[in-house]
């Protein structure tokens, strides 16, 4: 018996040893994880030109701004240069990302309305290198009805985007508001991609189709550049059919354009921004932060076989 355990330690040792290094799951897992440490591929291919990407979902609570926030801080820590504008008037990707909000701090808000140059707003975001953020204050809430007045209103992002040298940055996330109005079409004026994040619920795909519409109304007649570039499946349980099922749905309609990697619900990613911080920093080896950090990568290298140009 003895001899026979001895034997079993030697076959099992060395498979597990070898079991990094083969492509199972868990295998798969560390290394995302070792590669958010800061491990593994240091860098990932970058767009030969700013990608202005416009994060849109009118439904609330789908992972939006978490979305923008977790997937820009990833495309940082592995070599690209990055900027998230906070066009949300709850400034939750501003919180997130540890920027100054007080009733004095300037905001995207003094670049609308009252053309301040978005170099001037633009924060370096804390811990993490080649990530700036322009925030969003309380005086955002106002803004829409503010432009209603101004000369070209919906263009307003637009134009403070082309005085900016945009070829100092890789990406532009533009998080906006859970609603259609005049900041919605502002960043959708001013980007050549849309990324919606649809949760893996019942009502995941309600209020998708006026969505959709929009977006078509805003590239028929205001940015004929625009695109739905790309969809990221977010609060996915795996225990449930449920998921899988709207997945499917989502897949079936949109095929190629939604991202292979799936977004778990995670506790981890719902505590971060409590701390300023993304997930990414915050704890890194979650799954949260290993599926956010998938996802970003499949932009980046879909961004360097041409995709979204």
């Amino acid at each position: 018996m003895d001899v026979s355990r001895e034997t079993d330690r030697d076959v099992i040792a060395p498979t597990t040893e070898l079991a990094v290094e083969l492509d199972t799951p868990i295998a798969r897992a560390a290394r995302a994880a070792m590669s958010v440490r800061g491990h593994g591929d240091d860098s990932w291919p970058r767009p030969s030109e700013c990608r202005i990407i416009s994060v849109a979902n009118q439904k609330g609570g789908v992972g939006k701004t978490t979305t923008t926030v977790n997937i820009a801080a990833s495309l940082a820590m592995h070599g690209s240069r990055v900027m998230v504008v906070d066009l949300d008037p709850q400034g939750n990707a501003s919180t997130a990302l540890g920027m100054e909000r007080g009733v004095s701090s300037r905001s995207i808000y003094h670049c609308l309305v009252e053309d301040e140059e978005i170099r001037n707003l633009t924060q370096s975001v804390p811990d993490i290198p080649n990530l700036w953020c322009v925030p969003a204050t309380i005086d955002l809430a106002g803004a829409e009805i503010e432009l209603v007045s101004l000369v070209a209103r919906e263009a307003r992002l637009k134009r403070a985007f082309e005085a900016y040298d945009t070829s100092e940055l890789d990406y532009i996330f533009i998080d906006c508001p859970p609603s259609l109005g005049l900041l919605t079409v502002n960043a959708m004026v001013a980007c050549k991609e849309v990324l919606i994040p649809i949760q893996c619920e019942y009502y995941a795909l309600e209020g998708l189709g006026q969505l959709l519409r929009n977006v078509e109304l805003v590239k028929s007649h205001l940015n004929p550049e625009l695109d739905i570039s790309t969809i990221l499946l977010t609060m996915y349980d795996g225990r449930t059919r449920l998921a899988s099922q709207v997945a499917d749905e989502v897949r079936s309609h949109f095929g190629d354009l939604v991202l292979k990697t799936l977004v778990p619900r995670s506790v981890r990613v719902s505590e971060a921004p409590s701390y300023g911080q993304s997930v990414m920093t915050y704890d890194p080896g979650s799954t949260g932060a290993v599926s956010y950090m998938e996802a970003a990568r499949e932009m980046a290298y879909r961004a360097n076989a041409g995709a979204g140009n």
